[in-house]
């Protein structure tokens, strides 16, 4: 009966990415704001959800989706192949302004295609050598009038969420708790998100070597900052202790304010 009360209980990460874009809408935070995600959610409710509350979205796509070209069904990827060895000059230069500011230089091939199940969806093929020698990205997008930088510029807020996610995981916990309650998990989360905030406004103080090597408007590693926090938390508890000291009271006192027995 355990065994079936799972089962039944049991939602696949498709079905949850759809509750939680439900949810979003719902709570209307983010009324501008259009979805980026990657090709292990990418399904057909979720799509019509995104696009019925009048939005857009950007999903990279598996190398072996089929798309119809040329009146036949083709994987992207031998499409892609066929294009880079016979129209090289189809992949056009593009600079684009992606997250922060950020200009990235890549040769993009666009073009509405067809779907099955989708539909007509633009596909934005990506290089970002200019030989055209590295893996290409396919992003897919229900915005038919987007050009190939909108579509790449939405798609770079995409990986940002991977990074905080690992950060979050090795850093500050994410995954440490063991509580058997749904409020106590949403908690510990929302102290684990609040405690990645901390870390990222912390400064940088690490060994002089160190901050030598990223004094030139570069971003400072986590483990810097990680010293960083730590290194004033010391200090706080050293200066407490040159206080109590100041006061006169013994070590066995300070101990005690300290660790309390």
């Amino acid at each position: 009966m355990h065994y079936y009360q799972h089962q039944l209980g049991y939602r696949k990460r498709t079905e949850m990415a759809v509750d939680i874009v439900r949810q979003i809408e719902a709570e209307g935070h983010y009324p501008q704001a259009d979805y980026a995600f990657d090709q292990g959610v990418l399904t057909h409710p979720l799509t019509q959800l995104i696009e019925s509350s009048g939005k857009h979205w950007v999903s990279e796509i598996e190398v072996t989706r089929l798309i119809l070209w040329d009146n036949q069904w083709q994987q992207v990827q031998k499409v892609a192949e066929s294009l880079r060895q016979e129209h090289q000059e189809s992949f056009r230069h593009k600079k684009v302004c992606c997250r922060n500011g950020e200009i990235r230089e890549i040769w993009a091939f666009s073009k509405v295609v067809r779907l099955k199940k989708y539909g007509r969806k633009r596909l934005v093929m990506v290089h970002e050598t200019p030989d055209l020698s590295d893996a290409p990205r396919f992003l897919l997008t229900d915005a038919l009038h987007w050009d190939a930088s909108r579509t790449f510029s939405t798609w770079s807020f995409r990986w940002p969420v991977e990074t905080f996610h690992e950060f979050s995981k090795q850093l500050v916990g994410f995954e440490d708790a063991q509580l058997r309650n749904e409020e106590a998990v949403k908690r510990h989360f929302c102290l684990s998100c609040v405690a990645q905030s901390a870390l990222q406004q912390a400064s940088c103080s690490g060994q002089k070597s160190e901050r030598f090597d990223f004094a030139d408007n570069h971003e400072q590693p986590i483990g810097q900052r990680l010293y960083t926090l730590s290194r004033e938390a010391v200090q706080q508890v050293v200066e407490l202790t040159q206080v109590l000291l100041h006061q006169g009271q013994s070590v066995a006192q300070i101990m005690e304010v300290l660790m309390p027995a």
